[in-house]
């Protein structure tokens, strides 16, 4: 064999071993263990970058609750992609979930124990049993009509709450008096972390938060690989097929919607818990509305995402509209918004998590040498 044919053959074996090399690698970083690793790793670091870094932290001027508060909205957004971004349903009712779960999870504080994760319980139970209620009577017309109807029944409960409960849910005043007791008789949720523990997580409640956030996403994940995860994927791409080859699509759609409100019970429980409060505004359609912006932001049908955009927005609402960096902008942090989400919309089709996985393409193409 000459040279040059043990060259070539010495570069094609080079080749598909890198080949090899790089599925290999795919396939872990792509692995359920890796991304749930990923994710400790990144509610391990977020409040300390956010809040207590030298330079990152003064930049973004974020505070602890607002880093909890976060989280908490991330799951919300969360459990709302998997209805809207893997089945493709649009749900303008998911307000009534969240509050349902708030307002459980409060009254329970207020009213039988202020142990925090018999409240969480309560209140995740009580959104189920609503979603399910809802998601049977909304599903029996589908597209825009089933997104109408679930904004129909949201504003029901909104005035149901406002008016007849109003002696439950404290009407225009919102439920007050919500004072969580300590996490598992011993931790008191507002109290700091010892040692290096309170430099990077700050509280307890973020350690609560975060927690709940990591089981969420282990819990999506196994959804997602798992055959309900197929068929909610077939429905998405073409319901009239999937349909065809026997699935019941309208039951499959029914435990999509159950389960996102099951992540929305949660997240509006963890909200009283954090907040120490449930406003009326838990129940309104806005709420609703800003769950839709958030997941859009950050990227329908992506894992990470609707966390990211959640993110964007609450900084966006919170950071911006109380004056940061410019005092002249707190009456603008509306305009602010929608020129981002705007500007998302128009530069990165696929939201937030959509841009970053283009980039990521981009430079591992540029790293092989590909055009």
């Amino acid at each position: 064999m000459s040279d040059e044919g043990a060259s070539a053959g010495e570069g094609k074996t080079f080749g598909s071993v890198a080949q090899q090399v790089r599925n290999r690698w795919s396939a872990v970083i792509s692995g359920e263990a890796t991304v749930v690793l990923l994710t400790v790793v990144g509610v391990v670091l977020f409040p300390y970058l956010f809040v207590r870094a030298p330079v990152i932290g003064d930049v973004l001027n974020g505070t602890q609750s607002l880093a909890g508060l976060i989280l908490i909205w991330g799951i919300f957004a969360l459990g709302f992609d998997l209805l809207l971004g893997r089945t493709g349903l649009l749900s303008f009712g998911h307000a009534a979930l969240w509050g349902a779960g708030a307002y459980g999870a409060g009254w329970v504080i207020v009213n039988v124990t202020a142990a925090p994760l018999v409240a969480l319980v309560v209140g995740t139970v009580l959104a189920i049993v609503l979603s399910w209620l809802i998601g049977w009577l909304s599903l029996r017309r589908g597209g825009i009509y089933f997104a109408i109807l679930t904004l129909a029944f949201g504003q029901m409960i909104y005035y149901t709450a406002l008016g007849p409960a109003a002696g439950i849910t404290g009407g225009d005043n919102g439920l007050t008096g919500v004072d969580p007791g300590p996490l598992l008789g011993t931790f008191t949720l507002d109290s700091e972390l010892p040692s290096m523990a309170g430099t990077l997580l700050g509280n307890w409640i973020y350690v609560l938060v975060a927690t709940v956030l990591v089981l969420s996403v282990v819990a999506v994940l196994r959804i997602l690989n798992s055959p309900y995860g197929t068929v909610f994927r077939a429905i998405r791409e073409n319901e009239q097929r999937a349909e065809f080859v026997g699935l019941n699509t309208w039951r499959y759609k029914l435990m999509a919607f159950v389960l996102s409100g099951t992540f929305a019970g949660v997240a509006g429980a963890l909200f009283a818990i954090h907040s120490q409060y449930v406003p009326l505004s838990s129940l309104y359609w806005e709420t609703s509305g800003e769950v839709v912006i958030m997941t859009v932001l950050g990227g329908v049908g992506t894992l990470f995402g609707p966390i990211f955009g959640a993110g964007l927005y609450l900084y966006v609402e919170i950071i911006v509209g109380n004056g940061h960096p410019f005092d002249w902008l707190v009456p603008y942090w509306h305009l602010v918004l929608g020129i981002v989400f705007v500007a998302v919309v128009v530069l990165l089709p696929e939201g937030i998590w959509g841009g970053v996985r283009t980039l990521r393409e981009w430079v591992g193409t540029r790293l092989r040498g590909e055009r």
